[in-house]
């Protein structure tokens, strides 16, 4: 929380110029505070942030975490004598996580104006157990998960959320207006790619045992295609101007790029070009750095690199056809 106080004046908020901490409000109830404090800061949050929608905001609740907030809540359950359930949590602690983020919601006000609260509530599990009670009862109420992974935290891949561990059962929700905004491309290119990243881990597992040469051209690209996804688009650099925002239609344009090269690249090795070939192509260097050097406002630039792509593949399967 010393951090938060610290660093965030600092920074600028892209919408009005100003200090983020300008549009920001804290409530901080740390561990070292009374027990009835900590389990009482996750309704003071929601409340003031119902407060502010009705008055015509959206606005954005991160609770951090909800499982100190049970573990204050498992302590009163204690102290007061009550029965206690799953892991010392008292029985009404489903109850407790559902009516927390029910009160998120978009919502027409009396005045005829709109507002929202939105709820991102982060699970701390002990020791990254996802089958505690606290992170199997969210994940029952919220139907949407950001699994965060160390692994990748390690690797500094930010933000490190597991693209294989999340999940959103919204998706039927939000496709029509994603197709609305973006074409219906958006469906088809989402789905392919996580048909990728699940093949991959497949062939990550066959790649540990006998390394990488004993797999095929087609299923090394397959290692090749998700290693370019994850660097350049699931990878994101908050403290880089161009990268901290991308808008839906530049993340379109990227995802469609990677597939161009990964359903273009399938057909040029079926023709006879080497994946050595693939990877060397200049383009796929501006490619990787697309994120960092084609701002929101400048999306022509995306098409011209496609085109680039497609060039050179062409050039490559004229060569090698």
């Amino acid at each position: 929380m010393t951090d938060v106080l610290t660093e965030f004046p600092k920074l600028i908020d892209p919408r009005t110029g100003s200090s983020l901490m300008g549009r920001t409000v804290l409530i901080a109830n740390t561990s070292n505070m009374p027990v009835s404090a900590r389990e009482a800061s996750i309704y003071t949050g929601v409340t003031l942030a119902e407060y502010f929608r009705d008055q015509g905001y959206h606005v954005s609740v991160m609770a951090d975490s909800t499982s100190r907030w049970a573990e204050a809540l498992r302590e009163l359950s204690g102290r007061m004598e009550e029965m206690p359930a799953e892991e010392g949590f008292p029985a009404y602690l489903p109850t407790r996580i559902a009516e927390f983020y029910e009160r998120a919601g978009y919502m027409e006000l009396l005045t005829g104006e709109e507002g929202s609260v939105s709820i991102i509530g982060a699970v701390s599990p002990p020791g990254g157990d996802f089958s505690e009670p606290v992170t199997q009862h969210t994940k029952r109420f919220v139907r949407c998960f950001w699994g965060l992974d160390r692994q990748l935290a390690n690797a500094r891949h930010y933000p490190a959320i597991s693209w294989l561990d999340s999940y959103s059962e919204y998706l039927d929700d939000v496709s029509p207006w994603w197709e609305q905004k973006v074409g219906t491309s958006w469906s088809e290119n989402r789905r392919d790619m996580m048909e990728l990243l699940q093949k991959e881990v497949r062939l990550q597992q066959v790649v540990k045992l006998v390394g990488p040469d004993a797999l095929p051209d087609s299923q090394r690209f397959i290692i090749e295609v998700c290693t370019l996804f994850k660097n350049a688009f699931l990878q994101q650099n908050a403290f880089d101007d161009v990268d901290r925002y991308s808008s839906i239609e530049k993340q379109n344009l990227m995802m469609d790029i990677i597939m161009t090269y990964y359903r273009k690249g399938s057909e040029a090795i079926k023709r006879g070009v080497t994946l050595v070939k693939l990877k060397r192509m200049n383009v796929l260097q501006d490619i990787v750095k697309m994120k960092f050097t084609i701002p929101n406002d400048q999306l022509e630039e995306f098409e011209k690199l496609k085109a680039r792509l497609e060039r050179s593949l062409d050039q490559l399967e004229s060569i090698y056809g």
